[in-house]
């Protein structure tokens, strides 16, 4: 039986995304304590932990993963890093949260699940969507019947290249591949795909064309994709990084209704039926990780369990790796 308290976490990697979406969320989770944070620039770990007021911090994982007080690890890194730390991890026998997507490919992330199996150790993944609450409240509808039967899922996801994306002297390491894993389809894409089976369950047949069209970096910026639920629910999606404008929907339809919701900020949502049309406005935690890092650190306490785990993860990966043909 767990008797522990409080899950004693050290963070890889304290870059951008730790700054508000994660990194105080494992300092305001109950049960959850921020323990280390680790960066090769000892000077912007250093850094790190004097503004956030992290009691220790390394230039080397290593020390940080094999550090006695540690009991877990946040993986924060680039997907490039997430395999060989999560292997390094597992040997050391620490339970790991990794951010998303899960590794380069569906086949590194199956050698993560072996490793943590064969260590009987739990492997959590950053897909927080499935926790926080406006994206609750949709499932919540959705299996309540708000739409009926669900027959149909359309996405599309459309911006104008990011500022840094046409920089091809020192272009963004979300545009290369060896450490992204391909472009920001894979970096956002993979969050809408994730919610989608958690919505559904997993995609049993999957079809996708990729291309390279705006030049920037080395990966796709413009995706499409046709796909079905094992329920025979079908599904397609249309990503496309160098648009004139920005668009963000989600539509599921229902033989009784539709929703449309956007993924990637928290503007109402609309629940459209007979009886008219129904508006939600559930705005995101301050920290947008933190319901989740919740979810996990009670997992690890032995006295819950977490909506995203390396076996739900490996399956977004699977799905991306078949869009993109590899």
């Amino acid at each position: 039986m767990n008797t522990k308290t409080s899950i004693r976490w050290g963070i890889l990697g304290c870059g951008d995304v730790t700054e508000v979406k994660s990194g105080p969320g494992f300092q305001k989770a109950e049960g959850a304590t921020l323990m280390a944070v680790m960066r090769r620039n000892g000077e912007l770990a250093a850094d790190y932990a004097r503004r956030h007021g992290v009691p220790r911090w390394y230039d080397d994982a290593e020390a940080l993963i094999n550090d006695p007080e540690i009991d877990a690890v946040y993986i924060a890194t680039p997907p490039g890093a997430h395999q060989p730390l999560a292997l390094r991890c597992a040997a050391a026998g620490k339970p790991c949260y990794v951010e998303k997507p899960m590794a380069l490919s569906h086949a590194q992330s199956l050698v993560m699940l072996q490793a943590f199996a064969h260590r009987q150790l739990p492997l959590f993944v950053a897909y927080y969507r499935r926790a926080m609450p406006r994206f609750l409240k949709i499932r919540s509808l959705v299996q309540g019947g708000a739409i009926g039967s669900v027959r149909a899922v359309h996405l599309l996801l459309q911006q104008p290249p990011m500022p840094e994306d046409v920089d091809h002297d020192n272009p963004p390491w979300r545009l290369d591949p060896t450490l992204a894993g391909g472009g920001r389809f894979v970096d956002m894409g993979a969050h809408q795909l994730d919610f989608l089976d958690y919505l559904f369950g997993p995609i049993t047949e999957v079809h996708g064309v990729a291309s390279h069209l705006a030049g920037h970096g080395k990966v796709e910026d413009t995706v499409s994709a046709s796909f079905c639920f094992g329920n025979g629910i079908v599904g397609s999606g249309s990503w496309c990084f160098s648009a004139s404008e920005r668009v963000d929907r989600c539509e599921l339809i229902g033989s009784a209704g539709r929703l449309v919701f956007s993924t990637f900020d928290d503007a109402p949502f609309t629940l459209h039926t007979a009886a008219g049309v129904e508006e939600f406005h559930i705005p995101n935690p301050p920290h947008v990780q933190q319901p989740l890092i919740q979810c996990v650190t009670e997992a690890l306490l032995g006295h819950g369990s977490s909506p995203s785990t390396g076996e739900s993860a490996a399956r977004t990966d699977a799905v991306i790796d078949r869009i993109l043909g590899r």
